[in-house]
C-alpha cells in the first residue's frame, strides 16, 4: 500500500527525483565555478572580463535549471 501512496505523491512530467538531483548538482557546480572565478579575479589571476562572463554564464545555467525544475513540477503527469 505504501508503494501506491508514494506513486500518487510523485508530481511532474519527468521523474521529480531525477530532475531534482540534476538541478541540484548543476546549480551547485555553477555556484562553485562562479566562486572560483571570483577568487581568481580577486587575486589577479583572471581578468575582470573573464570573471563577469563566467558569473553570467553560471547564473544563466543555474537559473535555467531551477526554472526547469519548477516547470517540471507544475506539469503533473496524471495516471488515471
Amino acid at each position: 500500500m505504501k508503494e501506491f501512496e508514494r506513486r500518487k505523491m510523485r508530481r511532474g512530467f519527468l521523474n521529480p527525483d531525477v530532475v531534482r538531483a540534476i538541478s541540484f548538482w548543476t546549480t551547485s557546480t555553477c555556484i562553485l565555478v562562479a566562486v572560483v572565478a571570483c577568487l581568481l579575479a580577486i587575486w589577479k589571476f583572471a581578468g575582470s572580463d573573464i570573471l563577469w562572463r563566467t558569473v553570467a554564464t553560471c547564473a544563466v545555467i543555474g537559473g535555467g535549471m531551477i526554472a526547469f525544475y519548477v516547470v517540471n513540477s507544475i506539469f503533473d503527469r496524471r495516471s488515471e
